[in-house]
């Protein structure tokens, strides 16, 4: 069998404005660390509290609200395909200052809405201001130096797991400060959305960092630079074969129905969120070092934990099972979930075309957002035929990330191999 050849990495095109060294990369660290804790703290405070301010405040059916819930992740996955790209046409800092502005409006607007139509109005604007935050945050990241690349996106995880733990009780305590509770999550979704304004402007410090690679020609240019982009995207099938084969990584990454489906009371449910969040914050300074986060195995053994964590899960009866055993799931998820975002971020990073790092992301995260909302639909009908097929979902989403282990540990692609493993 011949020997796979070591990889050339792409060398920068003559337009991209390289990292501006230790200082710049400094600068752009600390404002993407302030970004993450206010948005992300924003976020949490708000989203943790949704559907009981929906079934009660606003008297919503579970299915309406539900309906709500899944137009702001459809709108989101959807618009990840085209607005990667565009996001490397505005530039990042340009593209993270609008998407921050979008999803200010879109908290605004939820903490006001008392019917259906402005709900889904604050639905889109919040999945449009996400699936354009997102690719603009990491192109940022990904256009630092090599050394501190993964330093840089360990701090910036680290800061979002911080705030999925300090969100939720600080949005219960805005809650209560309200008089009442429709008020109370009005006061709460404001505050949110001014924190994604402080976010946007934050975002504006970095606009000299890496210009829009698009500086004129009007709007016919920047739609052939736009088909350009997409191209060059499609025309990678070795990245193409990658993003299929980590699909199940945004499924395998959400427990945030299983959990609670499983029987287990909202306080277990709670712990066990908060558990996974501090843990795959730990496991970021570890993986950072050395360049573990490039290397094909973190990728695989990310999935392995990840299907562990539901194995696990199988095994367990909300009514009966130790807490103990929930809190080893979720140190398993953790585990899983922090590996999983270093090494898909640092592969992508390492091999893409830098001036295209929007594009490549937005397939990626497209590709893997289809495949979660169609598996949270097949993992939500098991769960409806009692406990037989909640065992039947848990245990297939814990073969599903064996599989996907056993199906990256290949030396086919660039994208999952690396010859200094």
């Amino acid at each position: 069998m011949p020997q796979s050849k070591p990889m050339t990495l792409p060398a920068p095109p003559l337009g991209l404005v390289p990292s501006g060294g230790r200082a710049a990369d400094r600068r752009v660290v600390m404002v993407m660390v302030a970004v993450q804790c206010t948005a992300a703290l924003g976020f949490w405070a708000v989203m943790t509290h949704l559907v009981a301010h929906l079934r009660h405040d606003v008297g919503l059916l579970a299915g309406t609200a539900g309906t709500i819930l899944a137009v702001r992740v459809g709108v989101q996955y959807a618009l990840l395909l085209p607005v990667g790209t565009v996001t490397d046409m505005l530039g990042p800092a340009r593209a993270g200052a609008i998407a921050c502005g979008v999803r200010a409006a879109g908290f605004t607007l939820l903490g006001f809405a008392d019917g259906p139509a402005e709900l889904v109005a604050a639905a889109v604007l919040l999945g449009a201001g996400g699936a354009l935050f997102h690719p603009a945050a990491q192109s940022l990241l990904a256009g630092l130096a090599p050394g501190r690349r993964a330093r840089g996106f360990a701090a910036y995880v680290i800061t979002g797991q911080a705030a999925a733990v300090a969100g939720p009780p600080l949005g219960l305590l805005v809650l209560s400060l309200g008089s009442g509770a429709p008020a109370g999550f009005t006061l709460l979704a404001t505050l949110a959305g001014g924190a994604w304004a402080v976010a946007s402007v934050l975002f504006l410090l970095l606009l000299g960092h890496r210009p829009p690679r698009s500086n004129g020609g009007g709007a016919g240019a920047r739609l052939r630079e736009l088909a350009a982009n997409v191209r060059a995207v499609v025309a990678d099938r070795a990245f193409l074969a990658f993003a299929l084969a980590t699909a199940p990584t945004t499924l395998l990454a959400d427990h945030t129905t299983v959990v609670p489906l499983k029987g287990f009371t909202s306080g277990a449910a709670t712990l066990f969120f908060c558990v996974l969040a501090a843990t795959a914050a730990a496991v970021q300074p570890w993986v950072a070092a050395r360049g573990r986060g490039e290397r094909p195995w973190t990728l695989r053994c990310g999935l392995l934990l990840a299907g562990a964590a539901y194995l696990t899960l199988a095994l367990l009866d909300g009514a009966r099972s130790p807490l103990g055993w929930l809190l080893a799931a979720a140190v398993l998820a953790g585990a899983g979930n922090g590996l999983l975002q270093a090494s898909v971020f640092q592969r992508v990073a390492r091999l893409a075309a830098p001036e295209r790092f929007g594009s490549y992301f937005g397939v990626l995260s497209f590709v893997s957002g289809m495949f979660a909302a169609a598996g949270g639909m097949a993992v939500g009908r098991l769960f409806d035929f009692g406990g037989t097929g909640a065992t039947a979902a848990l245990l297939g989403l814990a073969a599903l990330g064996a599989a996907t282990a056993a199906l990256c540990g290949g030396r086919r692609y660039p994208y999952w191999y690396d010859p200094r493993s």
